[in-house]
């Protein structure tokens, strides 16, 4: 595998904003008070500590907002405000933690699949990490929704690992790169594809852009919110909540339009501001009419 490149070397733009993140404040935040030694405990312990506490989401978009990956901004939404973020907020954030605490962190650029064959050619937009540790490179990924890792997967082909009750595998794919599996019920579900090629954050910023403004990403089009737990999982799109337990078909609840804000307070740890609150409100109140008309015109 191709070394990561020493951050000595680097422009300052192409490094992680360290010298400004209030460590102590993110600590708090994930409810974090383990050792901060770089050690592969500690990488382990902070990624199932992130994902407990920081929810993946869409809802600075869908309310009219505006999603920013620099630091300053990152700590004020996902630290400061507790709210949560995508993939590239998330891993951003983490890596700049990482940094701090004297990990060498790269980043790494993904082309989801989500269940499509290996074989396809997605465009590139996931912004993931690799992170050495204990003199290996592991995958690390606190960003990816409710299917992702809980835990830093060994970098090698053939590596399957359970985190709990999750399984995972690292392969190569067909076209050469990197894939993360996913086992579920029994089948293996393809995650992402990834190179060896370092992302750094002007290539994230690039991502980040397209998939909070273009008119297709689907963080644009629907409401997103989405907690990877130890035990069960969440994914809410729009106005269906499903709940992932291992070895079970998910569980389908339907959510009316004005019970969207409690849902995400009660199960995501997501509070809004007022007018935060009533944009996404008539947003979900839209869906309902739109789901009537497409009833009534029986499609």
């Amino acid at each position: 595998m191709q070394a990561l490149p020493s951050t000595q070397f680097l422009h300052e733009s192409a490094r992680w904003e360290t010298s400004a993140l209030d460590l102590d404040a993110y600590l708090t935040r994930i409810d974090y008070r383990g050792p901060v030694t770089p050690s592969l405990e500690t990488l382990k312990a902070l990624q199932q500590a992130h994902l407990a506490a920081v929810p993946f989401e869409n809802l600075e978009i869908v309310t009219g907002g505006e999603i920013r990956i620099d630091l300053e901004s990152l700590q004020d939404k996902l630290v400061r405000r507790r709210r949560g973020g995508y993939c590239h907020e998330q891993n951003t954030l983490f890596a700049t933690v990482l940094d701090r605490l004297g990990f060498e962190v790269a980043g790494r650029n993904a082309r989801m699949l989500m269940g499509d064959d290996a074989r396809t050619v997605t465009p590139l937009g996931h912004t993931m990490l690799v992170v050495k540790a204990e003199g290996h490179d592991w995958l690390v990924d606190v960003g990816v929704g409710n299917v992702g890792p809980r835990e830093p997967i060994l970098l090698e082909v053939g590596n399957e690992v359970s985190h709990g009750p999750w399984g995972y595998r690292l392969e190569r794919s067909p076209l050469g790169y990197w894939l993360l599996r996913h086992k579920r019920l029994g089948e293996w579900f393809n995650i992402y594809q990834f190179s060896d090629e370092p992302c750094y954050r002007a290539d994230s910023g690039e991502y980040n852009y397209l998939a909070s403004r273009h008119p297709a990403s689907p963080f644009v089009r629907r409401i997103v919110a989405q907690h990877n737990g130890a035990e069960v999982r969440l994914a809410l799109t729009d106005l269906e909540l499903k709940i992932f337990r291992p070895g079970e078909e998910p569980e389908l609840q339907r959510v009316a339009a004005g019970e969207l804000p409690d849902v995400l307070r009660q199960r995501f740890g997501l509070v809004l501001d007022p007018k935060q609150e009533r944009v996404l409100l008539r947003r979900a109140e839209t869906l309902v009419e739109s789901t009537s008309v497409g009833e009534q015109l029986g499609t």
